[in-house]
């Protein structure tokens, strides 16, 4: 009844937001202009829309989920220089650089105020159950974190894309941190869930309203944050595989896009139209029957993660092998590796 109780607060009043949030945007001029390019929309639409899932996420956290808990605090706050850089760039297309720049001050702030990757779960089932990483500890937080942000940065192509697939993470995570014991996790990824279902309403296609930087990178921060916390009980551990599959499509389809261009000698950074979206438009799919497949292969992965959990550690990661080679198998068959302007 408490998780329902979050999970509509977080939808009602991202809801209610969402109309001022786009009035606010077009003052500001953070729309996107329809002017061809990789852009498939036929209008121009307001960006920001992933201030208001910041508001109403950081609303309920702080306000409606009872006892004290520093966690709350900590991801509602280091989550500011995200929202203000991804603001920037809605208005003003800021250079790579600088988004870069808010990204690591959000994960410095994280990891100041307690939150990094301590120790990975041993794959190998001997000794001892997890390793410490000592100094690699704020390297690879910082990696993890810069990652998952622009993984789901670039996957927000299509109407309703990368929130729902944000929403399908959530919640394989509300159900991990159950499972775990960890009742401030669920509270805060039952509450992104309903936040970011309040946004969808006005962002399936055809969208009113876009996430913007703002929206795409917060949903990456927030999830990459909170799945260092609530994919395993001791909150300094960290199990590779399953937020890895939990997180899956955003990902996956970053890597293709890496080795994509590598292999093409294009710049890593070079953006190109040859991500698994636009693979499926390529098809002849229409933008939601590409959404849908996308929702279902991230549900798949929600569930097979979900499993992961559950087994041995030396078990999720053959899990994760696994699907990772089928992936990449796939994606070398259908094409993805190969060079598209």
């Amino acid at each position: 009844m408490i998780s329902i109780k979050l999970f509509l607060l977080g939808f009602i009043i991202c809801l209610l937001l969402v109309p001022l949030v786009k009035k606010i945007a077009f003052v500001i001029g953070a729309v996107d202009i329809a002017s061809g390019g990789r852009r498939i929309h036929s209008k121009d639409t307001p960006l920001l829309g992933g201030l208001s899932i910041y508001i109403a996420f950081a609303v309920v956290s702080l306000f409606f989920t009872g006892e004290f808990d520093k966690l709350k605090f900590i991801i509602v706050i280091s989550a500011l220089p995200i929202v203000v850089g991804g603001i920037l760039d809605d208005i003003y297309e800021i250079r790579p650089l600088y988004k870069i720049m808010f990204q690591l001050a959000g994960a410095v702030m994280l990891i100041v105020m307690g939150v990094k990757i301590q120790l990975l779960t041993n794959p190998f089932g001997t000794g001892d159950q997890f390793f410490s990483l000592q100094y690699l500890s704020i390297p690879i937080t910082i990696l993890w974190i810069i990652g998952v942000t622009n993984a789901f940065n670039l996957i927000d192509g299509l109407d309703g894309l990368c929130g729902g697939v944000a929403f399908i993470s959530s919640l394989s995570i509300f159900f991990m941190s159950i499972l775990n014991g960890r009742p401030m996790v669920a509270a805060l990824t039952i509450i992104l869930c309903g936040s970011i279902l309040g946004f969808l309403m006005f962002n399936f296609h055809p969208a009113t309203i876009f996430l913007g930087d703002t929206g795409s990178q917060l949903l990456g921060f927030l999830l990459a944050a909170i799945s260092m916390v609530g994919t395993v009980k001791s909150a300094t551990a960290f199990a590779v595989a399953v937020p890895i599959l939990a997180l899956g499509i955003p990902i996956y389809d970053t890597l293709f896009a890496m080795i994509r261009r590598k292999v093409n000698g294009k710049p890593i950074l070079q953006a190109d139209k040859g991500h698994f979206h636009h693979r499926l438009l390529d098809l002849g799919l229409s933008q939601v029957q590409a959404v849908v497949i996308i929702y279902i292969i991230s549900g798949i992965l929600g569930i097979v993660s979900i499993i992961a959990l559950e087994v041995s550690s030396t078990n999720s990661y053959i899990i994760l092998a696994t699907v990772m080679a089928a992936i990449v198998l796939i994606g070398w068959k259908v094409g993805f590796f190969k060079s598209k302007e």
